[in-house]
């Protein structure tokens, strides 16, 4: 009995299982069923349904003309009087200054070299030189000895180089040899111009001739 009680229990049990999944299937069935319907009628009820627009609204009235209002000539104003300023302001005038000229040196040409000089005859031959007139020594003695000199203690030798001229006077005279004392080579030439006398140079015609003559002069201090 009790088994077959058992048995009982789990048929019932399976068969309750099976009747409520056929509900679910049957409940979920006619949920989809009835969505399905739903929105197809709704999409139905959209596509038919027409908005209508509104109509515009009506213009708006224009606003009155404004009243005429009477135009008044507008008031006759003189011009200020001209007052002439006696003392009118100075006139400014501007002034560029022009730039410095630009120098622009000119080329200056060398004038042409001179033509050199004809070259000087040749001295003519001398045949006869010139001689000593006298003895010149008298000349260069403690009488003529320079003064300032004497106070320098200077003495020495001088070498002189003479011009003899065709009159037998010395012309020109150059120290060649100098006595280291200004005073002694000028007394040397200022004597030998002044005092000393030559027989001219003569050529081989025996025509006197201008020559140079060398005149050495020594100068010693007096001794008292």
């Amino acid at each position: 009995m009790a088994y077959s009680d058992q048995k009982m229990s789990g048929s019932k049990i399976t068969a309750l299982v099976i009747v409520a999944l056929v509900h679910l299937a049957l409940g979920y069935a006619f949920v989809t069923g009835l969505a399905t319907n739903f929105v197809k009628k709704q999409v139905e009820k959209l596509n038919t349904f027409d908005v209508e627009e509104p109509p515009p609204p009506p213009p708006d009235e224009p606003p009155p003309p404004p009243p005429d209002i009477p135009m008044s000539p507008p008031p006759v104003v003189s011009p200020p009087p001209i007052v002439r300023n006696p003392n009118p302001p100075p006139v400014v005038i501007n002034t560029t200054p022009n730039p410095p000229p630009v120098y622009v040196p000119t080329p200056v040409v060398a004038p042409p070299a001179p033509p050199a000089p004809a070259p000087a005859p040749p001295a003519p031959a001398v045949s006869k030189a010139a001689g000593l007139k006298g003895n010149p020594g008298q000349f260069f003695g403690a009488d003529n000895y320079p003064p300032s000199a004497i106070r320098a203690e200077e003495e020495g030798r001088v070498v002189a180089k003479l011009t003899v001229g065709t009159d037998g006077r010395v012309t020109d005279c150059v120290v060649t040899t100098s006595s280291n004392s200004s005073a002694l080579d000028q007394a040397t030439c200022r004597i030998a111009k002044s005092r000393v006398r030559f027989s001219p140079a003569q050529d081989a015609s025996g025509t006197p001739i201008a020559s140079s003559y060398t005149l050495p002069v020594r100068w010693v201090l007096p001794r008292d």
